[in-house]
């Protein structure tokens, strides 16, 4: 077995990832217990994107060989993709106690925010003690801010791995473009070159682009101090954890997050954490390691100034049925979303579910959630489930569904927004964390309360009461025709009031004054 578990790992670091497949499979074949075999199988499986396949492998590697902390860790990543995040999160744990490091402690800080088991002081601990143990120490004393007199613009910075992702920016272009530039000078730090980050981004030419892809952390910290900031807005947060250490050197006077953390960062460098009171309350104050500020409205803003398709008329008209529909990750996708969503479709017996996510990609995936269904009492036959597409067919796949129902406790933000969009409502309740208020944030700021429940129990009620009202179809066509004129005319769509309003608490940040 050991020869050909050779053969097979030089095809597997050739890349030949089907062939590696089969040759360890050839191993196994010789000995069924060759734990090296199962665990890189398992490797190549979750290169080729088959978590499924890739979990099977990880539990056989763990079984056989109980003290290997990177078949636990890897099991941990698999059983994560799949939306099993408490059986993640075990999993991790286990790796930390074999004397695991940062790898399994970053996973256990990036994963814990969706877990329906842990809570906002869980969150708390586990993203502080991260901090603590994996990045440097905050620099003694605070960086001096350059004097600033009354016709000195406030010299603002962001700072994001992903500005050339423009799915991933719609909120945060909806801030830049709409900032008063006679009021705020705008300095952007990127991990991609500008000419890669111009999709959504509407230049001003006071604006300030600093290419720091090529830099070390120490070395970008130097370049976003050299600016003469008077705040760091940090936009990265658990996405790109190997840039958190620039935040944590303090390079500027005052730290501040807001997108992309959906619960406390545990950094002590950091100053303040911007939100908004459906999303954090101020009752959860000791939950979070930051000042947390407030904005009116939503945290969220969104500016849509990409391509889109139109909107279609509800898929019920013409098929007959009701159908239910998500398209949230599949890590989203927990033990208890499937739950309350399977007890919808037993009450509403005609209707069907629509999934779709790139972690639909393969059968295996498809036929491991058709079972997890199936566990709960659900056919099938009652799901519809298709895998990745480009971003536009991506949307489009909106014409497939009646009503769209969050996931929990990690919400949807750009999710929910686009299935509003594309004039799809999206059912939801305010839960028990940021991560599981960001829906209930976007829909109150849209104007559209009226799907925001106040609980699981509430939330499946409500979606059996709009899947049974007499005149649920038509509703729901003339609600589509007028939900982008209505969106467009609510706060949540209002970038310009939102950049205001930002401005302004980055002037009471500066002032003391909050």
């Amino acid at each position: 077995a050991s020869e050909i578990y050779e053969r097979a790992g030089e095809i597997h670091r050739a890349g030949q990832l089907d062939s590696a497949v089969a040759e360890y499979r050839k191993a196994l074949a010789v000995d069924c217990r060759f734990h090296p075999a199962w665990y890189s199988q398992g490797c190549a499986f979750e290169a080729k994107g088959n978590a499924v396949a890739a979990m099977a492998c990880f539990r056989q590697a763990v079984a056989l060989a109980p003290d290997h902390r990177e078949s636990h860790h890897n099991l941990g990543k698999a059983l994560f993709t799949l939306g099993l995040v408490d059986e993640a999160l075990d999993s991790f744990q286990s790796s930390i106690a074999l004397g695991g490091g940062f790898l399994p402690r970053t996973a256990v800080a990036v994963a814990i925010p969706g877990s329906p088991r842990a809570g906002n002081q869980d969150i708390l601990a586990a993203r502080r003690g991260w901090s603590e143990t994996h990045l440097p120490p905050s620099p003694p004393g605070r960086q001096t801010r350059s004097p600033r007199g009354s016709d000195r613009r406030l010299r603002v910075g962001y700072l994001s791995s992903f500005f050339a992702g423009h799915n991933w920016m719609k909120p945060v272009w909806g801030l830049v473009n709409r900032h008063n530039r006679e009021r705020v000078e705008i300095h952007l730090f990127s991990d991609a070159p500008e000419d890669q980050c111009r999709s959504g981004y509407q230049r001003h030419p006071t604006d300030h682009f600093h290419d720091i892809s090529g830099l070390s952390n120490h070395a970008a910290a130097r370049r976003i101090q050299e600016a003469g900031l008077d705040l760091l807005v940090e936009l990265n947060g658990y996405s790109r954890v190997e840039r958190l250490a620039v935040a944590a050197l303090k390079p500027a006077p005052l730290l501040a997050g807001w997108f992309g953390l959906y619960g406390t960062s545990g950094i002590a460098a950091y100053d303040y954490l911007i939100g908004d009171d459906q999303a954090i309350p101020p009752a959860e104050q000791s939950c979070y390691s930051e000042k947390v500020l407030r904005v009116p409205g939503s945290y969220l803003t969104f500016e849509v100034s990409h391509p889109v398709p139109e909107v279609t008329e509800p898929p019920g008209l013409s098929t007959g049925q009701f159908t239910f529909g998500c398209l949230a990750s599949s890590y989203k996708l927990t033990p208890p979303v499937v739950e309350a969503w399977s007890r919808i479709l037993s009450r509403c017996p005609a209707a069907r579910l629509f999934l779709k996510n790139s972690g639909l990609n393969c059968p295996e995936a498809r036929e491991f959630l058709a079972q997890r269904f199936a566990r709960c009492g659900v056919s099938p036959h009652r799901l519809i489930m298709d895998g990745p597409a480009q971003h536009l067919d991506f949307l489009a796949a909106y014409r497939h569904v009646d009503l769209a129902l969050d996931p929990f406790p990690y919400n949807g933000a750009t999710t929910t927004m686009e299935a509003l969009w594309q004039g799809v409502p999206v059912l939801a309740f305010s839960g028990d964390r940021w991560a599981a208020r960001q829906s209930a944030s976007i829909l109150h700021a849209a104007g559209l309360a009226e799907f925001v429940a106040d609980s699981v129990e509430d939330y499946v009620e409500r979606a059996i009461a709009r899947a049974h009202a007499p005149d649920a179809l038509p509703h729901l066509a003339e609600f589509r025709r007028g939900l982008r004129r209505h969106l467009t005319g609510a706060s949540i769509c209002d970038t310009t009031a939102f950049a205001r309003n930002m401005e302004a608490l980055y002037e009471g940040m500066l002032a003391r004054k909050v």
